[in-house]
């Protein structure tokens, strides 16, 4: 890979011979401007405001300008004549862990190499001390005319430095949150936990740009001259989020269903502790209240029957001694059926009716063994 910039790594006394390139690339298709009546290309040319002409580049310089419109020439011998300790080194100032860089400071990203035998030793030991501390070193270095900040960390088995930020330049969010205050329920983290677990683990070499794939595809196809426009699928914008369980179980699902996993069309399962459909539980209730209350009218019209069968007895206890006999097996019959018909849920309605029927015939009985004696 072609280097962008010689120097030298600062570390302490030590110095390391490097050479800096680049680690990222562009992959993004650039378009030209043209005239669209007969395809020629649009230039942009660089003129003179005060003579009209168009300068080349090599007469093209700095110029500073001020509040008043007044512009100061700089030149590149004004710039290199500054006292710019970082001109030609990384001047490592500490180490901190890793996690003290907030990831809005990263800029770009170069591989540092060793540049000449000499610098293997010592680009090795600093490459080792960062590997055991499990620290990024903070440096200063200055490119393309200005200071900069950055952050040098391993990547296997080269020092990679990532530019940084200044502190000042990271706008302080004001006015990004929202304004209205939001309660967030217990369920809906659950599920929003299974979403993450569900969408977390990708393989990251794995991804790659669509839409680049296919404006190389269109432009193969058109100078081959075989492009036929077709109309794009659009998806409809989300609306309002009216429920916000539904909408994550409904993630939850389509996320595993799109990895094949079972259970997806069940809905979270046990993960996040809900599914795609909820009972309700007040409903579960009311049903057994009302089965509650169902059963309360046999137990009534046991009550009932009970009492109708005692002024029988009551009558039937007037015509003699033998009549009672038979209306007492008369009664016990209709208790015992009685019992039978509550069933299980109704045994003890029936078992109090029968006790109270016995009581009542033993009660209409006595009195009339008196007035016969």
């Amino acid at each position: 890979m072609r280097s962008i910039w010689n120097g030298a790594i600062s570390f302490g006394l030590v110095s390391i011979p490097i050479k800096l390139v680049n680690a990222t690339e562009s992959h993004s298709i650039s378009f030209r401007q043209i005239h669209l009546g007969d395809g020629g290309r649009i230039r942009y040319r660089k003129v003179c405001e005060l003579d009209g002409e168009e300068v080349p580049g090599a007469e093209i310089g700095k110029g500073y300008e001020e509040a008043d419109g007044s512009v100061i020439p700089i030149t590149d011998e004004d710039l290199a004549q500054l006292p710019l300790a970082t001109a030609k080194t990384i001047e490592i100032m500490s180490f901190v862990p890793a996690e003290e860089i907030d990831p809005l400071q990263m800029d770009a990203a170069y591989y540092l190499a060793a540049n000449g035998a000499t610098a293997a030793k010592p680009y090795t030991l600093l490459r080792e001390a960062l590997k055991r501390s499990r620290k990024v070193a903070i440096a200063k270095y200055a490119l393309r005319g200005r200071e900069r900040l950055g952050m040098l960390r391993v990547v296997d088995d080269v020092i990679a430095m990532h530019g940084l930020l200044w502190p000042d330049e990271i706008r302080a969010p004001e006015g990004v949150a929202p304004e209205v205050t939001v309660s967030v329920r217990e369920a809906e983290l659950d599920l929003a936990d299974a979403l993450m677990a569900t969408l977390g683990e990708v393989d990251m070499d794995s991804l790659h740009d669509d839409y680049r794939e296919a404006v190389e595809a269109m432009i193969a196809a058109k100078a081959g001259g075989a492009f036929e426009p077709t109309e794009a699928v659009v998806e409809p914008a989300g609306g309002q989020v009216i429920d916000l369980m539904a909408a994550l179980e409904k993630s939850v699902r389509a996320a595993k269903a799109s990895r094949g996993e079972a259970g997806a069309e069940g809905g979270a399962g046990a993960e996040g502790g809900a599914g795609a459909e909820v009972t309700p539980i007040r409903s579960k209730a009311r049903a057994g209240a009302g089965g509650a209350a169902a059963a309360a009218p046999k137990a009534v019209g046991g009550k009932k029957s009970t009492a109708a069968s005692a002024k029988k007895t009551a009558a039937a206890a007037a015509a003699g001694t033998k009549k009672k006999a038979t209306t007492g097996k008369s009664a016990a019959g209709k208790s015992a059926s009685g019992k039978t018909a509550s069933g299980a849920g109704g045994s003890a309605g029936g078992s109090a009716a029968a006790k109270k029927t016995g009581a009542a015939a033993k009660k209409a009985a006595t009195p009339r063994k008196r007035s016969s004696a």
